[in-house]
């Protein structure tokens, strides 16, 4: 299989525009981390298959830490963008996840993969989701031109927004060339509430009481007894000033008195806790299960995971405030697609199948299937920005 590895935006439209010219297929690779999520690719030895390749592509082109913006090559190693923000004391906001773990890779997280797969993590109950920072990008199009979107600062978009459409399309509508986000300042203190011996439906209770107040959580997650423990714990994160975080704790301690008295955990410990959440790493063993991401309503979450346990072994924990639910299941047979999906219908939410082998992600939807109008819509935008069906073909929908 041929490789290509262009170290500038030009040199990357130059191989797209042959690769289209010739109907080759590009696989878009940045760090590699994340290389098993979606459907898997055609056979490697089709000669009209390609990678593509953004490691020539790094370096960080724009820091303004007054401005809190930052720009970097799709290339650029995440942890390189991180420490760069940390020495200014400044973060993404959104607690990008490191699936490495997870997903068994050994790569490097790249910057423009945070972009393209909308890679967002606890905090986003809080801070919003990856795209909801990304105010910026460049990428090249299935034609080769260089597209720029965006800029420096959020404004309102009419017409269609590419930024926010190029986040999450996992790579199928252009190569990401650079991307500019917002950051944010890192806080002073970050301490959490952890209540013990709660079941799911207290948990998500309690959660929900937490988020509905006006003591501002940055993380709210549960993870039932035998997941990273013996026994069950809700946890809730406070961030801020000192002072501020001190008196949250103290009012959200009084609120939350019928769920029990909670400990207050801070430093590595805390850090250490949702890290694990942050990256699914109390689901990653063992290795050879199946691992699903289900979205839907806080409240449904307890019973859209009791639905799925009542027809398979399953292991699951939440966050979100119960509207996010990592679930492992043996990945025999269909992986538990047919009792997912099932639940997930019944309940309303979506489900993805984050890790499987080949041969189960070949045979069943990957990402949630999309009614026929929003397969249209797609269709249609696959159509407009890479006619020839260039990049990423079938990642996440056969025949886009």
């Amino acid at each position: 299989m041929r490789s290509y590895e262009p170290h500038d935006a030009d040199a990357a439209a130059d191989i797209v525009r042959a690769a289209a010219d010739r109907t080759e297929r590009l696989r878009l690779v940045g760090g590699g981390t994340k290389a098993g999520i979606g459907r898997p690719a055609g056979n490697p030895a089709s000669e009209d298959e390609a990678t593509l390749s953004t490691a020539g592509l790094s370096g960080i082109t724009l820091y303004e830490p007054a401005e809190m913006v930052v720009s970097a090559l799709a290339g650029t190693p995440l942890a390189e963008v991180q420490a760069l923000l940390a020495g200014r004391g400044q973060m993404l906001p959104f607690e990008p996840m490191d699936h490495r773990g997870l997903m068994g890779t050994h790569g490097t997280p790249t910057f423009g993969a945070v972009a393209s797969t909308n890679n967002s993590g606890p905090r986003r109950i809080n801070a919003g989701a990856a795209r909801d920072s990304l105010i910026g990008v460049r990428f090249v199009n299935g034609r080769g031109e260089i597209i720029k979107s965006g800029g420096r600062v959020m404004k309102n978009v009419t017409g269609l927004d590419l930024v926010k459409l190029m986040a999450g399309a996992w790579g199928t509508l252009g190569l990401l060339t650079e991307v500019t986000f917002k950051v944010l300042p890192v806080q002073e203190r970050v301490s959490t509430l952890v209540f013990a011996g709660l079941d799911d439906d207290r948990a998500v209770a309690a959660l929900s009481a937490a988020l509905g107040s006006p003591f501002e959580l940055t993380g709210a997650a549960h993870l039932p007894a035998g997941i990273g423990g013996p026994e069950a714990r809700t946890a809730m994160r406070v961030e801020g000033f000192s002072d501020s975080v001190a008196y949250r704790l103290g009012e959200l301690t009084k609120l939350l008195k019928r769920f029990g008295a909670p400990e207050i955990v801070e430093g590595d410990t805390g850090t250490a806790l949702w890290t694990g959440i942050r990256d699914a790493a109390l689901l990653a063993e063992p290795a050879d299960a199946a691992i699903w991401r289900l979205s839907t309503a806080p409240t449904h979450g307890p019973a859209l995971a009791a639905a799925i346990a009542a027809e398979r072994d399953a292991r699951w924990f939440y966050d979100w405030g119960g509207g996010l639910i990592w679930l492992a299941t043996a990945a025999e047979g269909d992986a538990g697609a047919a009792t997912v999906r099932a639940a997930v219908k019944a309940q309303g939410g979506h489900a993805t199948l984050v890790r499987a082998p080949d041969a189960v992600r070949a045979a069943v939807p990957v990402f949630e299937p999309l009614s026929e109008p929003l397969m249209r819509i797609t269709a249609g935008l696959k159509a407009a920005h890479d006619p020839m069906g260039v990049f990423n073909p079938g990642r996440m929908y056969a025949g886009i």
